[in-house]
């Protein structure tokens, strides 16, 4: 995937600003990175506070995936909307 990006970032004139030669240094060192990536998220979520990861290539998947996380956070917390400290029933809007 990623070597596609690059080859793709040389191909075509429009993405070629994005190119850097280092880019080819970083490349042999994807395995590694991956391997951080998957151990740092490992180390730090937990289920009291859980790490997500998303994809981002399409917004309408990552919004639909932030959406989906959310709602399924409030459901489990069933918040509720807080009582009035004082007699509603005795208010009145003139």
């Amino acid at each position: 995937e990623q070597a596609e990006r690059l080859q793709a970032r040389l191909d075509n004139p429009k993405k070629r600003w994005k190119f850097e030669p280092d880019d080819l240094k970083e490349r042999k060192l994807w395995d590694a990175y991956q391997t951080a990536f998957q151990e740092a998220l490992a180390a730090c979520s937990t289920p009291e506070c859980p790490w997500y990861v998303i994809p981002a290539n399409h917004k309408w998947a990552r919004d639909l995936a932030i959406a989906e996380i959310v709602a399924a956070a409030l459901a489990e917390m069933n918040p509720q909307p807080p009582s009035a400290n004082f007699d509603m029933a005795a208010q009145v809007v003139e």
